[in-house]
């Protein structure tokens, strides 16, 4: 027999599955038990709330919006968003006055990859924000989700980045002459250090080789890239094909303190996450 408790306070609302007659339990990242109270896991709806704002990069693109208020924003699956799943989307909600969302009532019972936070609106490319993946505890989610990020990419700003990486690789990647890096879907990530400080220099690694030279680092001024590894700004970029769906796990070279990360990008997607190190975010 099992006994289950969702927990109130701290960056994750914690739930416990405490095993009866050992004492042992595995919380999720960040659990707290303070003011536990029963749930029902086999219908369980949680809350996901946070703060929606414009790629910190892109702030200063032409045609930024000034504010995100009223804005549409959906909790998804990237897997299910990137194979035109109809049921890829749990919730929905709207970005309050001050930025923030908050979205209640999310069943997370047929999450398989993980949960994202979706934005889509004249002037910014489709988007969709990582906030919890299974990498971290094998589970669905059994929390609530608070303080989360909702990256807002505007197109001018991915188009920039399509520029850096210039026509001909896109190309390349896609078959399609005609191809943007916004209708061939891209991955855009930041890996931070336990500070959440950008982290220069870092390369990150695919578990399908196949993939590997789909990936690339922005320069400091997002003018260029390489295959070197990250600027200062611990930036990221991987090109998907334009077609299909991209699944892999993305993790970064040289250390084994950044859990491998679960990655599903399909056409016309921009998936959005940080790479930190550990389990919980800085």
């Amino acid at each position: 027999m099992k006994h289950y408790i969702r927990a109130a306070g701290g960056a994750v609302l914690g739930l416990l599955a405490m095993a009866c007659g050992d004492g042992g339990f595995t919380p999720d990242p960040g659990v707290r038990t303070e003011d536990a109270e029963a749930v029902d896991l086999e219908n369980l709806r949680i809350l996901v709330s946070g703060e929606a704002r414009v790629f910190p990069e892109a702030a200063g693109a032409a045609a930024a919006p000034a504010s995100l208020t009223g804005m549409a924003l959906s909790v998804e699956e990237p897997l299910r968003v990137a194979v035109n799943d109809s049921a890829a989307t749990f919730a929905t909600g709207a970005v309050s006055e001050d930025g923030s969302f908050r979205i209640t009532d999310v069943p997370v019972r047929d999450v398989h990859q993980g949960l994202a936070v979706g934005l889509v609106h004249d002037g910014l490319v489709r988007s969709t924000t990582l906030v919890y993946d299974t990498a971290f505890t094998g589970t669905r989610p059994r929390t609530d989700i608070i303080d989360a990020h909702a990256w807002a990419l505007p197109t001018a700003f991915v188009d920039q980045l399509g520029a850096a990486v210039g026509a001909p690789r896109i190309q390349g990647h896609t078959g399609d002459p005609a191809a943007t890096l916004a209708s061939a879907g891209f991955v855009l990530g930041r890996v931070v250090d336990l500070n959440g400080q950008p982290v220069s220099g870092a390369r990150v690694a695919l578990d399908r080789a196949e993939l590997a030279d789909r990936v690339y680092y922005p320069s400091e001024d997002l003018a260029s890239v390489n295959t070197t590894g990250t600027a200062g700004h611990g930036l990221f970029l991987f090109v998907h094909s334009g077609a299909g769906v991209s699944s892999f796990q993305l993790s970064v070279e040289g250390t084994d303190t950044y859990v491998p990360r679960n990655i599903d990008v399909g056409p016309g997607l921009g998936v959005v996450l940080t790479v930190y190190p550990g389990r919980y975010a800085p």
